[in-house]
Parts: structure tokens; sequence; C-alpha cells
């Protein structure tokens, strides 16, 4: 596993976005190792640093541009998140949800902002475009792809997810845990029994971790997208239908940025959006207003 996330690592590197990467960058991944580190024994030392606040500002939680969030029961949320970023395709996939005028959400990992030239950039234009888009926290390191040594040391991996916060100065405590979609929210901790001493340490800082009840599969390969849009449209409605979803009437679907990053590809992300946009129920939202979330500080 170790082996196929290097040569994904690069791969993405050899493209031309990648090419004013120097030595400058491999002194920052040293002292990005030593920060982890630090942010090890600062969590480890007390268990009250789990309660620190990320530095960034954000909206007050539970409000949208014009008051007080509240829920139209008449109608069926989707809730477009975007795993991975920066990578290529994050751009792609911001801009046509923007050109779309449709709501989403984009996990990113700290890891690739400081891999990417462009990634800080990407970065700050997602964070700054809230309430349309909203950044949330993916780990720093995605486990570097070795999921069972990530769950298997729940501090570290708490303090992986904790760097990810500080560097991509992520505004609110919302997260998705690398390959596994566990569930934290107010009164709920639902994981696996690998995935579960993380999710509880998560659970006692604040966190709210997202999972997801559908996913846009992709080849492992050519990260090109399986299903249709037109057949990840009828899943969409199957699973309101059938109520196949974390919440009801709430789904989160999973997508990953480099899908994305052919024209061809990103064709059919406009067309699955502009599909879902017909339904005259369908309201698409950021995961910062899924239903049940602890009271979301910054």
């Amino acid at each position: 596993m170790q082996n196929r996330y290097n040569n994904y690592l690069r791969r993405q590197m050899k493209d031309p976005v990648f090419t004013r990467v120097t030595k400058n960058t491999l002194i920052v991944g040293v002292s990005l190792v030593v920060v982890g580190i630090a942010g090890l024994l600062y969590v480890t030392n007390s268990q009250a640093r789990f309660h620190a606040a990320p530095p960034a500002s954000a909206p007050s939680p539970g409000t949208a541009a014009s008051g007080v969030f509240t829920y139209d029961s008449t109608k069926k949320y989707i809730y477009l998140t975007f795993d991975d970023g920066p990578q290529l395709g994050t751009v792609t996939c911001f801009n046509l949800c923007r050109a779309e005028a449709v709501k989403a959400s984009f996990f990113m990992v700290g890891l690739h902002a400081n891999l990417k030239s462009d990634g800080r950039e990407i970065v700050n234009m997602i964070r700054s475009a809230y309430p349309r888009v909203t950044l949330a926290n993916h780990s720093f390191s995605h486990a570097n792809n070795q999921y069972l040594k990530f769950y298997h040391h729940s501090e570290q991996a708490a303090a992986d997810m904790f760097q990810a916060q500080q560097s991509l100065q992520v505004p609110y405590l919302i997260a998705r845990l690398p390959g596994n979609r566990a569930w934290v929210r107010q009164g709920e901790v639902k994981a696996t029994s690998l995935a579960r001493p993380l999710a509880r340490l998560l659970d006692s800082a604040g966190y709210n971790v997202i999972g997801w009840d559908l996913e846009w599969d992709f080849n492992r390969k050519s990260a090109r997208p399986v299903q249709s849009s037109v057949t990840l449209a009828r899943e969409v409605d199957s699973a309101f239908i059938k109520k196949n979803t974390h919440i009801p009437n709430h789904l989160v679907i999973l997508t990953h940025d480099r899908m994305f990053r052919r024209p061809g590809d990103s064709d059919s992300l406009a067309k699955f959006i502009r599909i879902l946009k017909q339904h005259p129920d369908y309201v698409f939202e950021t995961v910062d207003h899924y239903p049940g979330l602890k009271k979301l500080r910054p």
C-alpha cells in the first residue's frame, strides 16, 4: 500500500502544476514531521488539549447567510462532498459547482496542500468561498494509505487530524476519516471497532465526523468515474425512496477531486448536478448544516 501511495504522489508531481516543487519542499516536509511529533506530544500530555480550537475564523455555527438555518420538511437535502484535495481536479470541481450554483464541501489533506505547488492557494480559495462551499478536515497524511497502522495508533492518528486542522486552517471542527465512513455527531459515535478509538478521541475534542451514504466509485488505476451520471442520479433517487440514508431526507455523496480532472469526466459531474437540480424537492447544502452536529465552534 505504501508503494502504491508513493507511486501516486510521484505521478501527481510529474504534472506541470508540480514543476515548481524544489528542495525547499523537502525542507518543509522535514519541518512537518517535526510538527507532527510535537503534535503527538501535544495530545498525550493533557486531555484538555483535545479541546484546542483551530485558529481560523468562520461564520457563527448553525447560521446561513440570511439568519438561523432551518430545514424545509418538504425538501430532501444533498451534501455533495469531494475528498483528498487539493489535487488535480479540485479547481475544476470548485468552478463547476460555482457555475451550477450548487453548494459543496471539500475534505482536504494537509500533505497534499504542501506537495502541490498551488495547494495553499487552492485551500485559501475554498476556505474564503463560504457559504457556497465548506472546507473540512480529511487528515494530514491520509494515513499514508496504511489504514491498519493508522487506526491501531489512535493517539498518533488524532495528532494527525489536529495537525491538518491547524495546517489547513479549517474553520470548523468537521472531519472525515481517511478510508473510513465513521460518524460522530451530538450523542453519536458510529464507527467500526478499528476506527472507534480515534472516533472517540475526536468526539472528546468536539469534532463532528461525517461519513457518507452514497459513493461515486472510481477506477483505482485511472481515477475515472465508474457509474454514469444518469446511473448515479438514479441511485440518489433510490436512496431517498428506500430511506437508505444515515438521516432521513439527508444524503451525503462521496466523490474525489481527481475523478474530474479530465474534460469528459467533469462533463459527467456537470450532467449529474443538472439532473438533480431538475428535481423540485432536492436541495444542495454544505456539511456544516448536516443535522445533529455538535455546536460548531470556530
